[in-house]
């Protein structure tokens, strides 16, 4: 009799455990299903985004606001970005975005200047009015070789 008791309490573990894990992966690996309600797409159009990678920071005011989740051309041939941005947030239209570097040498990151306009972007829309990256490879080897003017 003592050794059932034994296995119900082992099974009772057991199964605490797995909804321990299945919870900490829904948790950490961003389900879509589960983080689309909390969050929406908006999409930006740039020039150059030069060392954006998928994943990266979308910031307003310096705090953490989403990420990025894709990166494409578009039929114009510009980069398009698809941002994964916190459902609280709404974004003027006549905000402005833009890639940003951590110093120097940092990861780039959107960072999302929001305007003053009453009107919001719905979910899926694009943002026009963009700042592209500032190519410092480009600019050295211009201003090296004198093509600076």
């Amino acid at each position: 009799m003592g050794n059932s008791r034994v296995e119900i309490l082992v099974g009772f573990f057991l199964i605490c455990g797995f909804l321990a894990l299945g919870w900490l992966a829904l948790k950490l690996g961003e389900v879509p299903w589960v983080t689309d309600s909390k969050s929406y797409t908006i999409n930006a159009e740039f020039d150059n985004i030069a060392g954006l990678k998928t994943g990266a920071d979308v910031q307003i005011a310096g705090v953490v606001v989403g990420k990025v989740r894709q990166l494409a051309l578009n039929k114009d041939k510009q980069a398009m970005v698809t941002m994964q941005v916190d459902r609280s947030i709404t974004i003027p239209v006549d905000s402005v975005a833009s890639v940003k570097s951590q110093g120097i040498i940092g990861d780039k990151y959107i960072q999302v200047t929001l305007g003053g306009d009453e009107k919001s972007y719905p979910p899926g829309g694009t943002i026009v009015d963009t700042e592209s990256a500032v190519d410092l490879e480009s600019l050295i080897s211009k201003f090296a070789f004198g093509q600076v003017k």
